[in-house]
């Protein structure tokens, strides 16, 4: 089937899009890329709501937005992984997560059903909710000669791990976050982001800084874990650079080495790398320095697609009545299926349930490079 996946990341800087045809291989799903593509964030929702009628507001805004986006391609359904608005931690334990835009619009503006909400269930059975990239990474990392980390860079980076002992997955911390809160104050939001590392590369990175950056005790936390904006925002910046007068440059140089030493410190064997920070070559120098890093276009999935092809993924499990978490990755007290289904313009027709696990995904088109592919070996340990 043909699946549309949809996510705007903590960034917030685009709505991504990815379709997908997806088929079930006996234990394997099949994933062939079709297109993928990045539209434009609304400028006018960015600002938080401070009342129940702008979330309101934000809410319906973001799934028409969506819905708009969506009503561009074609497809058999809808997967959206939405808004992450804020995802509640306390103690190291997530207690709640929110994700706006509502399907209804989506379901309303396509006619297709849309599998969305998809982090709670998770949060719900004990875990985190994040980082759902685990899903696709363990399946799609389950025949690596490894050990090998998948990598993601977004507003927020998370990390994968594949080896012999099993999979782990967290928030390793800010990825742009930081940074593009760096840029933002100080062009008065006339950049929100350091676009090609450009004031990063002219800087020098500020030993006292960071310090105090990496002092924070979200790093020494045990896996699984995870974090957001709620955290990593500009009231954070502001306080840990209390006392300090840094130029730009030399602030932006020093967060990039933050992003890049949080990351490689929590990284082992190969590190295939996605999301909005491979863009940044600032960033991605002071992670070669450090890591042995691909990007996951060379192993056959586009790194500027990858969440939202994850979307389509967990939506084509949701529909296929398959659990869609790594509990060894979220914390989750087992499998769960996840999200809800908003019916489209037809009667809700699901499939029987697929009755054999998902133990692999296959790019289709794509084979592994030679000495990285170990046949009928992972299975196990890559099983959502």
């Amino acid at each position: 089937m043909r699946v549309i996946g949809l996510i705007s990341g903590t960034s917030m800087d685009a709505i991504d899009v990815a379709v997908a045809d997806l088929v079930l291989d006996g234990p394997r799903v099949v994933l062939t890329p079709v297109e993928h593509a990045e539209h434009p964030f609304p400028e006018e929702l960015r600002t938080p709501p401070t009342s129940a009628a702008d979330l309101c507001v934000l809410d319906t805004r973001l799934g028409q937005a969506f819905a708009e986006v969506a009503a561009r391609y074609r497809g058999d359904l809808v997967a959206s992984l939405g808004q992450t608005l804020h995802h509640w931690v306390e103690d190291g334990r997530c207690l709640g997560t929110l994700q706006l835009g509502q399907p209804a619009w989506i379901a309303e503006a396509t006619g297709l059903p849309v599998v969305a909400d998809l982090r709670v269930r998770d949060v719900a059975a004990g875990g985190h909710g994040a980082p759902l990239a685990s899903t696709l990474d363990a399946l799609w990392l389950a025949d690596f000669d490894g050990p090998a980390t998948a990598l993601n860079i977004g507003g927020i980076a998370n990390v994968t791990k594949i080896s012999p002992e099993g999979v782990t997955a967290y928030d390793t911390g800010p990825g742009n976050a930081l940074m593009d809160v760096a840029m933002t104050v100080m062009t008065g939001g006339r950049r929100t982001r350091d676009t090609d590392g450009e004031f990063a590369l002219r800087g020098t990175v500020r030993a006292d800084l960071l310090d105090r950056l990496l002092a924070d005790p979200y790093y020494a936390r045990p896996a699984p874990k995870s974090t957001g904006k709620e955290h990593f925002n500009r009231a954070y910046l502001d306080r840990v650079a209390e006392g300090l007068t840094i130029q730009a440059e030399d602030l932006l140089a020093t967060l990039t080495e933050l992003t890049a030493r949080t990351i490689a410190a929590e990284c082992a064997g190969t590190v295939i790398g996605s999301g909005g920070g491979m863009r940044n070559p600032a960033l991605v120098a002071a992670l070669r320095r450090r890591v042995d890093l691909r990007t996951s276009d060379e192993l056959g999935l586009p790194a500027a697609g990858k969440e939202a092809y994850l979307a389509a993924l967990l939506g084509f499990l949701t529909w296929h009545g398959l659990p869609a978490n790594v509990p060894s990755a979220t914390g989750a007290a087992g499998p769960r299926p996840l999200g809800s289904i908003t019916p489209g313009r037809y009667p809700l027709r699901l499939p029987e349930p697929a009755v054999t696990a998902v133990t692999g995904l296959t790019i289709s088109g794509h084979r592994w490079p030679a000495g990285h592919r170990r046949r009928g070996d992972g299975g196990d340990r890559a099983r959502t």
